[in-house]
């Protein structure tokens, strides 16, 4: 499941990306319902006005002529690359908005698939830091095919409804969703060096995948996703056969295309020598702490968005359409990507800088709900009506907070490959998850003890805290720069 995925709920929604005029309970028969097109007009403006953003900024850098002539071997193996990991993202994203409706297809309790997303994220914690570190010792290139073996066992479970199969499935699910978050971009990193290219242009392509990934692919999954389970109609079992059939095209493009490597391991260097070394790193170097610590707090704060964004602006159920607003925020998500690599083209701008922006801004973005619980600024919404106007309010933030996660991936991977030891990259990634996979399992199994607003305020407060070590951070490096 990706940190960007819509939440598993309401899942009758993802079929109903428009506010419809049976909806409202103060139409009579037969009447227009003015206000609802006005809704629509709403969204499909929203939605417009971003994309021709995006489009732009694209359009400019497509044009801009680089700086340094790249080398076509340096364009191929980027291009391979990003393909890859789009491929990769796609057999992920196709996944996330049926996975919840599944298991309510195959009749079990809310009680019962929380249960199942927590066996999903405590199989990530336990077992994410054991294969990222074999990762690390017996290659990378291998891990990324494991990653694929897996995940396509987590889908072809999906094909059965007993209980215990689909706990398995979770169970490969967690271990797949730890190795694409951390192999694929040690493999990219080591790569890039040991074939002599600059690290400049690592930036770009940092950002590239990030835009396609994370952005133009998760929009088209939904889209395919939807297709096949409501124009189909094949069930909602086919997203995870298309998921397998995109892994497995991968997958053969890895096994015959990319070449192995390792970190920089002793040789014989068993598991617990490699989590001690890995261990060290992060508690002796204060870079390397704070950078696991800013990436915890700020990926804590975006996984329980992924939760709250949809009771937040439907609190008494308003009829909101949810594939709509899942574009939009992808969108913002693209366009950040996008700004991140101007940023990081800067030469008079430190990414350790820019940063601290970046997660101030988050942190108002997620604090408005907060304001508006703390002054009573709710205007009465009812269910089936339109969004309110504050509920338009933290949509506008919500599109802001995806616009700094946009920014905030592919400047996280910079400082990692600058900052994070080469011998231990994949276990000390998967060592920054544990903090984050145990937060999220706590939140699903307490999610109904906490009102909206207090899970907010948490999070403007995780953010708040991401801002003043990334402070931490630019200060202690500031100092070790060249003159």
């Amino acid at each position: 499941h990706s940190p960007l995925q819509p939440p598993p709920s309401l899942p009758e929604k993802k079929n109903a990306p428009f506010l419809r005029a049976s909806s409202c309970p103060l139409l009579v028969g037969g009447s227009l319902d003015l206000r609802d097109e006005e809704m629509e007009g709403y969204y499909w403006t929203q939605f417009g006005v971003l994309a021709v953003l995006c489009t732009v900024m694209e359009f400019q850098k497509f044009t801009q002529k680089e700086k340094t002539q790249m080398p076509s071997s340096f364009v191929n193996f980027r291009n391979n690359y990003l393909l890859v990991y789009s491929l990769m993202m796609a057999g992920d994203w196709l996944q996330g908005p049926y996975v919840y409706a599944l298991y309510q297809h195959y009749g079990y309790t809310t009680g019962d698939i929380g249960k199942l997303f927590i066996a999903g994220f405590g199989s990530s914690m336990i077992f994410g830091t054991v294969v990222g570190s074999m990762a690390d010792k017996h290659g990378r290139k291998a891990a990324a095919l494991v990653y694929v073996v897996t995940y396509i066992a987590s889908c072809v479970t999906k094909h059965w409804s007993d209980y215990y199969v689909l706990m398995l499935g979770r169970f490969f699910g967690g271990i797949a969703t730890s190795l694409l978050f951390t192999v694929f971009e040690s493999w990219l990193v080591a790569e890039h060096f040991k074939r002599g290219y600059e690290a400049d242009w690592l930036d770009k392509t940092f950002s590239k995948a990030i835009f396609l990934g994370n952005g133009l692919v998760s929009i088209v999954s939904g889209l395919v996703a939807n297709y096949l389970v409501t124009d189909m109609s094949l069930g909602p079992v086919a997203p995870f056969d298309a998921a397998t059939c995109f892994l497995a095209i991968g997958g053969a493009i890895i096994f015959l295309t990319w070449s192995e490597n390792t970190g920089d391991v002793v040789e014989n260097a068993n598991l617990q020598q490699s989590f001690s070394t890995a261990y060290n790193a992060i508690f002796s170097d204060k870079k390397i702490f704070y950078l696991g610590a800013m990436q915890s707090l700020f990926e804590a704060s975006m996984y329980s968005f992924v939760f709250l964004w949809t009771p937040a602006l439907s609190p008494n159920g308003e009829d909101i359409p949810h594939g709509m607003i899942f574009a939009t925020m992808m969108v913002a998500c693209m366009i950040g990507s996008s700004m991140s690599s101007r940023l990081m083209a800067r030469t008079d701008l430190r990414v350790e800088k820019y940063m601290q922006s970046v997660f101030l801004i988050s942190a108002c973005s997620l604090s408005i709900p907060v304001f508006i619980k703390t002054f009573e600024l709710g205007s009465g919404g009812y269910k089936g009506g339109p969004i309110t106007f504050e509920g338009k309010l933290q949509l506008f933030g919500f599109l802001v907070f995806e616009f700094m996660v946009g920014i905030f991936w592919p400047s996280m991977m910079k400082m990692r490959a600058q900052y994070v030891p080469e011998d231990v990259r994949s276990t000390v990634m998967n060592f920054f998850r544990i903090p984050l996979n145990l937060f999220v399992c706590v939140i699903l199994y307490n999610v109904a003890l906490f009102p909206l607003s207090a899970m907010f305020g948490m999070c403007t407060l995780f953010l708040c805290a991401s801002a003043f070590l990334q402070r931490k951070l630019e200060l202690i490096t500031a100092n070790k720069l060249p003159a």
